[in-house]
């Protein structure tokens, strides 16, 4: 594999005083969908943390795209987040403004200033998670799998490499649950690398893609097989 856009060489993770990972190699080629399964505990959200910058590693090595994580000072975290989409399972939408504002608000405090240009890019992330038409509403007003296009849409803003998402079904039924991997394998499709942490064993049978398996402070590959 041809640099990685995602290098861990034997890399441990604590959480507190927990050691959660333990000399773990991995490495995500650019454009890869990856799946990461586990049992509640096993690491995938840590994992994930790690790769966003909330969390250090303990031991190892770490790159993700050019950025050493090793060495990453917190003034460099909203450099490195600028090169990710995070989506949540709760989706994390502010409450008290509608969806256009949400997206305004991301873009501004990641130093847009154009209002043409920030509408413009609004526009064409709703346009891309098939939720145009509801720009104009309160979060609270939309169903789940509104909201959580809503979010994928807000991730998708700065034009990221890597989408990294938590759960993100978590909170919806099996049909919306369905329409949002597919629709994260339309932004996959692409060009954008992405990482789904998920204990949704259905949407992997049915969306297969490479499977990574965290237990025993571990990360193996595993093939899923049809019932």
């Amino acid at each position: 594999m041809n640099n990685p856009i995602i290098n861990l060489e034997g890399v441990d993770i604590h959480q507190m005083e927990q050691q959660i990972f333990s000399n773990i190699t991995l490495k995500i080629a650019a454009g890869d969908f990856i799946y990461f399964v586990g049992e509640t505990g096993s690491g995938k959200s840590s994992l994930l943390k790690v790769l966003y910058g909330e969390l250090k590693v303990s031991a190892g090595n770490i790159t993700l795209t050019d950025i050493d994580l090793n060495k990453i000072k917190a003034k460099e975290i909203p450099n490195l987040r600028r090169k990710l989409g995070i989506v949540f399972q709760d989706f994390q939408l502010l409450s008290d403004r509608t969806v256009f504002e949400n997206l305004s608000f991301v873009l501004k405090a990641t130093g847009w200033k154009d209002k043409v240009k920030i509408a413009e890019r609004i526009n064409e992330v709703l346009e891309s998670v098939h939720i145009r038409q509801v720009k104009d509403k309160m979060p609270y007003t939309l169903s789940g799998g509104e909201q959580q296009r809503a979010a994928i849409a807000r991730a998708l803003l700065n034009h990221p490499e890597i989408i990294l998402a938590d759960e993100p079904t978590g909170n919806l039924d099996p049909e919306k649950s369905e329409k949002i991997i597919e629709l994260f394998k339309e932004i996959n499709a692409k060009g954008t690398t992405v990482l789904i942490a998920t204990h949704d064993y259905s949407i992997i049978k049915k969306y297969k893609a490479r499977t990574l398996k965290c237990a025993d402070k571990k990360i193996s590959e595993i093939v899923m097989t049809h019932e």
